[in-house]
């Protein structure tokens, strides 16, 4: 057949994309796809390593080359954050993002570290503060069946939240309602904020934490929240494994 290492990996990509290897199954082993394609081993490996590069499969120990899951989750727009949820009844985002994939959740997918640190140049440009001023940060890691999905990091002034839940260590959202609601109880109620997006390959750190496979892109959230007046009262950044989200909006076209 004489096919080379990209021909051979857009076969098997289509194979991927067709269904015939279901997510959370294995490809056949080297040696039987290099006898069905009649090529080499290495030829093989190389495709192999294609797909793993696309993110289409990775190499699990004593299983063998795993075609991952698409997106389990969707990750809701303008929606994730209505006020019904948090002000009026007691569902933060990353719970309605669960509800709307119709998975289970329970309080303590959410962990988190509270700390007073100095705040570097763009967290101060967020929060109009000088760089090295001492801000609260909240760091959260959030899973999904114990599986890690994505880390948010929020940053306040300190006499913003002094004394609050959102201060407060424990695993869970900020008490009922999570931080937003927290903020609103201090007269600082979100009103607007503006979410940009980027993908970038995570560092160590990030694909340690979030357990990526070799390949994996994270998608790179930068949040800021305003009060009606236009008050920045929460910087966050968020890190995402990109394999474990879908990214939905819904919005009337402006005119």
């Amino acid at each position: 057949m004489g096919t080379g290492y990209r021909e051979l990996a857009a076969i098997l990509r289509d194979a991927i994309q067709r269904g015939d290897y279901a997510p959370d199954t294995t490809l056949p082993k080297q040696d039987e796809l290099a006898d069905e394609y009649d090529v080499n081993v290495n030829t093989v490996r190389k495709a192999v390593g294609v797909l793993e590069a696309e993110g289409l499969v990775t190499p699990i120990r004593r299983r063998g080359t795993v075609v991952r899951a698409r997106p389990p989750m969707k990750r809701l727009g303008k929606d994730r954050y209505a006020k019904s949820k948090w002000k009026y009844g007691d569902t933060v985002a990353f719970v309605a993002d669960r509800e709307a994939s119709g998975r289970d959740w329970k309080p303590t997918d959410q962990t988190q570290t509270v700390a007073k640190v100095e705040a570097d140049r763009e967290v101060a440009d967020a929060l109009g503060v000088m760089v090295g001023s001492p801000v609260y940060e909240r760091a959260r890691l959030v899973t999904d069946a114990g599986q890690p999905t994505h880390m948010l990091t929020s940053y306040y002034r300190p006499a913003d939240v002094e004394g609050t839940p959102i201060v407060d260590p424990s695993p869970g959202p900020a008490g009922r309602g999570g931080g937003f609601l927290v903020l609103t109880l201090q007269g600082l109620e979100p009103d607007t904020m503006t979410e940009t997006f980027y993908a970038r390959m995570p560092t160590p750190d990030e694909a340690e934490q979030l357990e990526l496979p070799a390949g994996e892109p994270v998608m790179v959230l930068q949040r800021r929240t305003y009060t009606e007046g236009g008050r920045v009262v929460e910087f966050a950044r968020g890190v995402h494994a990109a394999s474990r989200f879908s990214w939905t909006y819904t919005f009337k076209i402006p005119d």
